[in-house]
């Protein structure tokens, strides 16, 4: 079939096999060309595997430090009549290109949410793989089921206390107007922080740790958006912030708790870019574009993989890495350079629809997130009769 994109709203609803995999190639290619991470991971837990910052961690552990990975995720495969997501295209060019290298890569489609997902991971690396001394802990998910109760939680993206209103770009219509979001209820904030906080991540390594399999000096890292004035009402003062609080928390109590086995936990703090989680959220669309036109100005840009290979080298394989007074590894420096917000905030007030291309960079954000499901890719033939059907060991 010839396979082009099906957006509604902020949801692309097909992806690209062959735009996928040559995604994923670009990425390989952009870890080997920096050179190896000196005292990098070797065994290494990417849960969250298939996208975005996940996806990105686990290429740099790989092609970066040599490192074996287990990738957990949960993703659709495709059929005869439809594409599978992104993200299965995704892992099967990364298992292709790792096995080629004659790397260790095995992946598990799985709710990692639940006991028997972890159950069967922990059975998988005490098999393959032997102690793990990185866990990446990149999920993103709206709803998760507790495995104790079964009872499932549903997160929401709304401020507390009040109101907020704020200027938004619809990304279907490119109509510019004022959104507002009503306040969470209490409900809705302690289920945002079930779903979006860190006691899945500390069921992670508590079973890792109970069956013996977290090596000595290991580290784990959970991933977060903070951003600045601009965003905070719907990040810091929201519904989100509370749920990242919840990941400082449960950071620092297992840092605390590992402390024999001199393990490290910290939550990465990683800048703004366009992500399928990114586009649902209110102000993201505009703040991301005026952000690309003023860092690429800058040339300050990353994008997930140049993010990625930073937070390993600058961050958590490093003898001083950049860390805040929360003990938060510090990825989103260059975005949150005072010159670089003072030029965000000017811009801000003056876009139109009519100016939208002149004043940010929407171009390029709208290319970054078809990107994400295997269009526009350079290089790719996408009037070319394509099969859904990919081969996959997952």
């Amino acid at each position: 079939m010839i396979i082009k994109p099906k957006v509604r709203g902020f949801i692309c609803t097909n992806a690209h096999p062959t735009g996928c995999a040559a995604n994923v190639k670009e990425q390989i290619e952009y870890v080997k060309a920096q050179g190896k991470v000196s005292n990098g991971p070797q065994n290494v837990l990417v849960l969250g595997a298939s996208t975005g910052y996940g996806l990105a961690s686990r290429i740099t552990a790989a092609f970066g430090c040599g490192a074996k990975t287990l990738g957990v995720f949960f993703e659709k495969p495709p059929t005869d009549r439809k594409t599978a997501s992104a993200g299965y295209y995704n892992v099967a060019a990364f298992e292709e290109a790792a096995n080629a290298e004659g790397l260790y890569s095995k992946s598990l489609n799985l709710d990692a949410f639940s006991s028997e997902s972890k159950a069967q991971v922990i059975e998988t690396i005490k098999q393959e793989m032997g102690k793990i001394d990185l866990v990446v802990y990149s999920l993103a998910a709206p709803r998760r089921k507790d495995p104790q109760s079964d009872e499932v939680y549903s997160s929401v993206l709304k401020p507390i206390g009040e109101s907020y209103t704020a200027k938004n770009l619809n990304t279907d219509t490119l109509k510019i107007s004022d959104v507002t979001v009503e306040p969470a209820s209490e409900e809705e904030i302690a289920a945002t922080v079930k779903v979006m906080g860190g006691e899945d991540w500390e069921l992670w390594i508590d079973a890792l740790a109970e069956a013996d399999l977290l090596a000595e000096n290991f580290q784990t890292t959970a991933y977060t958006y903070l951003g600045e004035k601009l965003t905070w009402p719907i990040y810091g003062k929201a519904t989100i912030g509370k749920a990242k609080e919840d990941l400082d928390r449960a950071a620092a109590q297992m840092s605390s708790k590992f402390q024999g086995l001199n393990g490290k936990a910290h939550v990465s703090v990683l800048k703004a870019l366009v992500t399928q989680a990114s586009s649902a959220i209110p102000v993201m669309p505009l703040y991301i574009s005026i952000l690309y036109r003023v860092m690429k100005e800058e040339g300050t840009h990353e994008g997930c993989i140049e993010q990625a290979y930073r937070l390993f080298t600058e961050g958590l394989y490093t003898d001083t890495p950049r860390l805040d007074d929360q003990k938060r590894l510090r990825m989103d420096d260059r975005e949150l350079k005072p010159e670089t917000q003072a030029k965000v905030e000017a811009i801000w007030p003056e876009v139109t629809e009519e100016n939208l291309f002149e004043l940010t960079d929407y171009k390029s954000y709208n290319a970054e997130f078809l990107k994400l499901f295997g269009f526009g890719v350079k290089g790719v033939d996408y009037d070319e009769e394509v099969s859904p059907l990919v081969t996959a060991n997952f």
